[in-house]
């Protein structure tokens, strides 16, 4: 059993209730989010120090040399979620694909750190969201806000205004829609390409 964790205390803490490894998911990601907003290129390492378990890194991970940074620093693997949303085969409503397409750097925000800290793409219900906490709202407030099947409405009914639309902040690199078979294969070729680069003593974050 792999436990996601967003600190290197609940790490410690997995690891002393016998978890078989851990996911290590930064600020950056779309869910399971750490109240702290450490990033992923900080709670990696910090996970690594704390643990010997296996580690995967997540959170801000969609091409093949952010998957080198996360192992050079010191992750097993990767989970990536907001880049296979945006695939042929993925679930997610097309209107929400075709936002995700259309984000851009600024676009998400951690929100509702009272109840579940999720990142949001800005549509009207995060403006509602925003504007609650701005005036103190509290959890209870927040909760009746949020209601029932909000994110089902905006991720896989395509509800754009009112639903809740959760992603990572990597959507504002992710620029179509491939089949997913595409997008891993582009991973890998990524990472050999960002790796061979590294090796050379270029700069492996340009992959062109």
């Amino acid at each position: 059993m792999l436990h996601v964790v967003a600190s290197a205390r609940f790490a410690e803490k997995a690891q002393a209730a016998g978890c078989d490894g851990v996911i290590a998911e930064g600020f950056e990601a779309g869910g399971h989010n750490g109240r702290e907003e450490t990033t992923t290129l900080v709670l990696v390492p910090a996970v690594r120090a704390a643990t010997d378990l296996p580690l995967l890194a997540a959170g801000g991970i969609a091409t093949g040399a952010q998957m080198l940074a996360a192992l050079a620093l010191g992750a097993d693997g990767v989970q990536v979620g907001s880049r296979f949303v945006a695939t042929q085969e993925s679930s997610a409503h097309e209107a929400f694909k075709a936002a995700v397409v259309a984000a851009q750097e600024g676009d998400t925000r951690l929100m509702l750190k009272a109840l579940r800290p999720v990142r949001l793409l800005k549509n009207e219900f995060f403006a509602q969201v925003e504007a609650a906490e701005a005036a103190g709202a509290s959890a209870e407030a927040l909760r009746a806000l949020l209601g029932k099947g909000r994110a089902r409405r905006g991720m896989f009914e395509g509800e754009l205004a009112g639903g809740e639309l959760e992603i990572g902040q990597v959507a504002a690199l992710i620029e179509d829609v491939p089949p997913a078979a595409t997008a891993l294969q582009r991973l890998l070729e990524e990472y050999a390409t960002a790796l061979d680069a590294a090796r050379q003593g270029g700069r492996f974050g340009r992959l062109a």
